[in-house]
């Protein structure tokens, strides 16, 4: 795997990490930092740094980095990719098929082709449930395009590798505080089980992800 490619899944994905990778990633900087910034005052830096227990000599973490820093992220990108495959995605270019420069860019750093058009909507998460027996309701608000039945969903900066089918789109009424509104909600029935529960479970409401017209 090359470093790009390495450096992507865990610039990008930093939340499927382990807490003992968090950490390791913590240490390794605060060291770079401390060796390499000649005109910070690094006495009153490290003491910050032990402080917060990013300098630390946890065995776990000093393990992890016992083959240098660039093996260490080479390991852990392994790791993600074996472990949690199914929410790892690659933001390729559709002409060239090189790595984009983020997972949010619609244009090559390579190739200079661009695919905006894909993307016809964004659309801001508030919360999701599953009435019994029927599809599962993505709810929030819609913050930028126009939003149809039968365009996709694409849940990858949900850390989900999914883009379901819009079934349907209907409206939820919401009452919190003494205080009414209506959530647009958008319906599928192309997510797991594995997937509905994923998406209750990632703290992420109020993120916005992209309304695109193909898989």
């Amino acid at each position: 795997m090359d470093k790009e490619t390495v450096r992507y899944i865990i610039n990008y994905f930093s939340h499927l990490l382990t807490s003992d990778e968090k950490m390791a990633i913590k240490y390794s900087s605060s060291l770079y930092k401390l060796e390499y910034s000649p005109n910070i005052n690094t006495k009153n830096l490290e003491k910050i740094y032990k402080k917060r227990g990013w300098l630390n000599s946890d065995q776990t973490v000093l393990e992890l980095l016992k083959g240098g820093y660039e093996n260490f992220e080479l390991l852990v990108a392994n790791r993600i990719l074996s472990q949690d495959h199914d929410k790892i995605f690659f933001n390729t270019c559709p002409k060239c098929n090189k790595l984009a420069r983020t997972h949010y860019a619609r244009q090559c750093i390579y190739c200079t082709y661009n695919w905006h058009s894909i993307v016809v909507a964004q659309f801001k998460l508030n919360s999701c449930f599953q009435l019994t027996g029927r599809k599962f309701f993505i709810l929030g608000e819609i913050t930028e395009g126009e939003i149809k039945q039968g365009q996709y969903m694409d849940l990858t900066m949900l850390g989900l590798n999914k883009k379901p089918k819009i079934e349907s789109i209907e409206l939820a009424f919401k009452q919190q505080d003494g205080k009414a509104w209506e959530d647009i909600a958008l319906v599928t029935n192309e997510l797991t089980e594995e997937d509905m529960i994923y998406l209750k479970n990632i703290g992420s409401y109020r993120a916005i992800f992209n309304i695109v017209n193909e898989q």
